[in-house]
């Protein structure tokens, strides 16, 4: 069976092997069976996170004709600390529900 193992080292990048597996592979099975060891010998994705079609999941998980083995990096800020520091920085007035409105007249 034909299963796809994405790997994105930075934004706009996009690493992809296509494997053949037998019925009843795990994830960790088709990473190996990648090659992706070889192509990126600093990654050490028994430590990272792991998705199928966009749902983490475990190195156990067994997979099904075509599905898409997603290897995740580590977040480089988080988001909450993120969106608080450009709210900071934009302003009570410009953000959110405290965006400012266009207040109209009447209509004539």
């Amino acid at each position: 069976m034909r299963v796809t193992v994405l790997y994105s080292p930075a934004a706009r990048e996009v690493l992809e092997w296509e494997v053949g597996v037998e019925p009843g592979a795990t994830v960790a099975q088709a990473i190996e069976r990648s090659g992706m060891a070889l192509a990126r010998p600093g990654l050490d994705w028994h430590r990272a996170s792991v998705g199928v079609w966009g749902r983490k999941s475990g190195l156990d998980t067994v997979l099904r004709e075509g599905d898409r083995v997603e290897i995740y990096r580590p977040l480089q800020v988080d988001p909450k600390l993120a969106r608080r520091e450009r709210f900071a920085r934009q302003g009570a007035r410009a953000a959110g529900l405290f965006a400012k409105t266009q207040v109209r007249g009447p209509r004539r």
